[in-house]
C-alpha cells in the first residue's frame, strides 16, 4: 500500500464558519429511519432470517426459515411506531429527513404518502435493509440503481440524499459515479458536512450519528431507559450549542427508528428532549437536504493541492526543491504511506521533515551547505533558484546599499569561516536589520547549537516554501473558474 486512504486531519482546530438561519447556533436534525419490510427475510428471497435491530437479545438468522418474533416487532414499526412519532414531529411543525429503504416503503403506501404530505425529505436508505459488504461492485451498482428507479417512482422525485448503512467500503464511491446526489450520510467522521474526493468528483458528505441514535437501545453497551437516551442527547447537544455561542456552529444529528423509539416506553424521552431544546433561543431545526444545499453555497467545494494523489514527476515538480537543492528529500517523502491526512500544507510539511529529521547527520550538513550565502557571490551573479531569489528580495536583500553589502559579505565570511556551512535563516517576514542582529547573535553559539538552529530554519524555509506551493495552486484554480 503505497497511499493510506483514510483522513485523520479534517478541519483540524480551525473548522470552516457557516452560517445558519436567523444566527442559529446549532442546527439540529432528526432522521427516521424506515425500514420495516425490507429486512432480511426469505420472503424478500434473502437466505435467513432478520437478526438486527430489534428487542430480541442475541438475535440470530435462522437459515431457511422465518422468523415469526422478529416480523412482528419490525411490523409494529410501520403499524403503530412511525404513527406515533407522524403525530408528534408533525404537531410540532420540526422537519424530518426520512431514510426510506425502497422496498419498505414500496409496502407501505400510507406511510408513503404521510411522509410526503408533511413536507418531509425523503433520501434513500438503499433497496433493501440488508449487509451489503460481501455484494461485488456490480451488484450494488444494480441495486443503487434500482433503488434509485423504484424510489423515483414512489414519490415523484428523485432522492437527493443517500444512506446505506449497512454498506460496503465500495459504496460511497458507486454512488457519487451514478451522481444526482447533493449529498451521502455514510460517515460518522465529523459534526460538520465535508467534501469527499472520488474518482467520480466531489461529493458533499453530511456525518450520521451512531451515538445519538435509539439503535442502543438493542446494544449490551447502549441505553437501559429514556432516561439513559435523554440525558445522552441533552449533553451531546449542550456541547455543541456552547460551541455554537463561541462561533463555531455545529450540527446534531440524531438517529431513530419507527420501531425502537416508537414504543410507548421510550417515546417519553424524545419529547423531553424536543422540549428541551425548543427551551433554548437559536436553533434550527432542519432537514438533511436544506443543510446540503446551505453547506454547499457557503462553503463550494474548492479544489486543492493534494501531494497524495500526485505521480511522481508532478510530486518533484511542485516540491523537489522544497529542501534547497536536496530533491532526495521529496523522493523519501513521496515512498511513505502519505495519506490523504499529509493534503495540507502543515501536515505534508510534517511528511518532509521526518525524512530530513531521520536523515545522517552528513546528510543534514549537505542540506545546510547547499544554501546560498545571504546577498552573496551567487544572488550577484543571479545564480540563485528561484524559491532563494524571491525569498533573499522579499527582506530588500537584493537592494542592499554598498554598505550593507560590506556587511553581509563580512559576516558571511566571519560565519562560514566557523560553522563551515552558510548562514541560514527564514527570511520572510524579517527587515535587513531583522537579519543582521540574527546573524550578529547567531555567530556566538557554538557549533552543535547553531547546527540546530540552521537546521531550524531550514524546517522553516521549507514550510513557507510548501504554503506557497499550495497558496499558488489554489489562486491558480480560482482564476481558473
Amino acid at each position: 500500500m503505497r497511499r493510506y486512504p483514510r483522513d485523520f486531519t479534517g478541519y483540524g482546530k480551525t473548522p470552516p464558519s457557516v452560517r445558519w438561519p436567523n444566527g442559529a447556533k446549532i442546527a439540529v436534525q432528526f432522521v427516521l429511519n424506515f425500514e420495516e419490510g425490507a429486512e432480511n427475510n426469505i420472503l424478500h428471497g434473502d437466505d435467513a432470517s432478520e437478526a438486527f435491530l430489534s428487542e430480541i437479545s442475541n438475535a440470530a438468522p435462522w437459515p431457511g426459515k422465518r422468523h415469526w418474533n422478529m416480523e412482528s416487532l419490525y411490523e409494529y414499526g410501520a403499524r403503530a411506531g412511525f404513527w406515533r412519532l407522524h403525530q408528534f414531529f408533525t404537531e410540532r411543525n420540526i422537519p424530518l429527513t426520512i431514510f426510506a429503504v425502497t422496498t419498505a416503503l414500496e409496502r407501505a403506501p400510507l406511510q408513503c404518502e404521510a411522509m410526503i404530505d408533511a413536507g418531509w425529505e425523503i433520501a434513500c436508505h438503499g433497496l433493501k435493509w440488508i449487509d451489503y459488504k460481501d455484494y461485488d461492485e456490480k451488484d450494488e451498482r444494480q441495486a443503487i440503481r434500482d433503488a434509485i428507479k423504484r424510489h423515483t417512482a414512489l414519490t415523484g422525485q428523485r432522492p437527493l440524499g443517500w444512506y446505506t448503512g449497512r454498506c460496503s467500503m465500495n459504496t460511497v464511491a458507486l454512488v457519487a459515479e451514478i451522481g444526482g446526489f447533493s449529498y451521502q450520510s455514510d460517515s460518522y467522521a465529523d459534526d460538520l458536512p465535508f467534501w469527499h474526493e472520488t474518482a467520480s468528483g466531489p461529493q458533499l458528505m453530511l456525518p450520521y450519528s451512531l451515538d445519538c441514535n435509539d439503535m442502543r437501545f438493542t446494544t449490551s453497551s447502549g441505553f437501559a431507559t429514556g432516561d439513559d437516551f435523554y440525558h445522552y442527547l441533552t449533553d451531546s447537544f449542550d456541547t455543541l450549542y456552547q460551541e455554537g455561542e463561541s462561533g463555531s456552529a455545529k450540527m446534531m444529528s440524531i438517529g431513530l427508528h419507527c420501531r425502537l423509539i416508537g414504543k410507548a416506553g421510550r417515546f417519553q424521552a424524545l419529547k423531553r428532549f424536543v422540549d428541551y431544546v425548543a427551551s433554548h433561543d437559536n436553533v434550527w431545526f432542519a432537514r438533511r437536504i436544506d443543510i446540503a444545499d446551505l453547506w454547499a453555497k457557503q462553503h463550494p467545494y474548492q479544489p486543492h493541492l493534494a501531494p497524495s494523489k500526485m505521480d511522481k514527476p508532478t510530486f518533484m515538480s511542485y516540491f523537489g526543491n522544497v529542501f534547497e537543492h536536496s530533491p532526495w528529500i521529496a523522493e523519501g517523502a513521496f515512498e511513505t504511506e502519505l495519506g490523504l491526512s499529509f493534503d495540507r500544507p502543515h501536515t505534508f510539511h510534517t511528511a518532509l521533515v521526518r525524512i530530513f529529521r531521520n536523515a545522517s547527520y552528513e546528510q543534514r550538513y549537505g542540506v545546510l551547505c547547499a544554501h546560498p550565502d545571504l546577498a552573496g557571490k551567487l544572488a550577484a551573479a543571479k545564480m540563485l533558484t528561484q524559491e532563494s531569489t524571491n525569498e533573499q528580495a522579499s527582506a530588500g536583500l537584493d537592494s542592499l546599499t554598498e554598505t550593507e553589502k560590506q556587511q553581509f559579505s563580512e559576516l558571511n565570511d566571519a560565519y562560514v569561516k566557523k560553522f563551515n556551512h552558510p548562514f541560514i535563516i527564514a527570511v520572510r517576514g524579517l527587515s535587513k536589520q531583522d537579519i543582521l542582529a540574527a546573524f550578529h547573535q547567531r555567530i556566538q553559539h557554538d557549533k552543535p547549537r547553531e547546527f540546530d538552529e540552521a537546521c531550524q530554519q531550514v524546517e522553516k524555509i521549507a514550510f513557507l516554501r510548501i504554503c506557497e506551493a499550495f497558496d499558488s495552486n489554489q489562486s491558480d484554480n480560482r482564476h481558473a473558474s
